[in-house]
């Protein structure tokens, strides 16, 4: 099979690069480091005019009907970008999640403005009460003991919790478990939520490519940058081999998360073992690749005002969220056993 991404698919990313190099540059996410997310609010509004936070919702809901393998080239330019915000929570989980099992009356309230860039979804998958962005989004989609649950935030409990990436505003959330926030019982709603796991996992994935892809290239421009000795650091053999292995580790991953977005999107019976590679080996990459730019820095990159410690604090965050490593191995290792 000969796979490549159609000019419209190419378009949409190039799209997205575009707004992100013009308004989500490094300052807007130390902005929203240091608890100041009005502008990254405004690249949300952005993105949102564009049609991106729409993408996944129905052409009747206002949305462009897109496919999970629509979503990954996009994701990928947002973990470039180490967007703040809850785009693969509200874009590829919270938006379908909430048109296939909301009632009329949740999806009056909430699909619309979340479609238009207004109303900003997380979503709590299984147990977890730990949700990332939650003090800055709208409505919070849950599973709770087998049922599903929309509720607005502002009904909610939530206390603030520290991360590692302050960008990301954790909250510790908690509600009552009530009719009026249930969400639809004539729906499978334990088969949606199993979905909604793997987009939650593929989108993540995409972002930790475009991750990678950032610290490289802030690597290699360091390195073009900095002197020693009359000359600079790139020049020497030992900077060449850590960047070269950096893009062979990002290189491998990406065609896993290609992979697997096709594999959603054609609903292939192996969708579940390829995003759990595709997380295994993005998670794997960003990793390396932020191990890999520090050495290059140095003790500077060490330091908060270097900007390469937000997207090596992001990348952390991400591989170990919606199946870190050992998650994924596991459920690969079930599969061929």
């Amino acid at each position: 099979m000969r796979f490549a991404f159609t000019d419209d698919q190419n378009m949409l990313r190039d799209t997205v690069r575009e707004v992100l190099q013009r308004e989500c540059v490094p300052e807007v996410v130390r902005a929203a480091w240091e608890g100041s997310p009005e502008r990254a609010r405004a690249v949300w509004d952005t993105l949102a005019e564009t049609g991106v936070i729409g993408m996944t919702a129905s052409e009747q809901a206002g949305g462009m009907a897109m496919s999970e393998l629509d979503l990954v080239l996009p994701l990928e330019e947002a973990g470039y970008a180490a967007l703040p915000g809850p785009i693969v929570d509200t874009v590829a989980v919270g938006i379908p999640l909430l048109e296939a099992a909301g009632t009329d009356a949740q999806k009056e309230r909430w699909l619309g403005p979340a479609v238009a860039g207004k109303a900003r979804i997380v979503v709590s998958l299984g147990d977890q009460s730990i949700v990332a962005h939650a003090v800055s989004a709208d409505v919070l989609i849950a599973e709770r003991g087998g049922a599903a649950y929309c509720v607005p935030l502002a009904e909610a409990s939530i206390s603030v919790e520290r991360s590692v990436d302050r960008a990301r505003e954790l909250g510790r959330v908690s509600f009552e478990a009530d009719t009026q926030y249930q969400m639809r019982q004539d729906v499978d709603t334990t088969a949606l939520f199993m979905l909604a796991r793997e987009r939650a996992a593929l989108g993540t994935a995409a972002q930790l490519i475009g991750l990678s892809r950032r610290m490289l290239d802030m690597a290699v421009q360091y390195a073009k940058d900095r002197e020693q000795f009359g000359k600079p650091i790139g020049a020497q053999q030992a900077i060449k081999h850590r960047l070269a292995n950096a893009l062979i580790e990002q290189e491998f991953a990406r065609p896993t998360v290609y992979r697997a977005g096709w594999s959603m999107a054609t609903s292939a019976p192996d969708a579940d073992i390829n995003v759990s590679l595709a997380k295994i080996y993005a998670g794997q990459a960003a990793k390396f690749v932020a191990k890999e730019a520090l050495q290059v820095h140095g003790a500077i990159g060490y330091t908060i005002e270097c900007d390469l410690h937000m997207w090596m604090k992001r990348a952390w965050a991400l591989a170990a969220v919606h199946g870190d490593e050992a998650y994924h191995r596991e459920r690969v290792g079930r599969h061929i056993l």
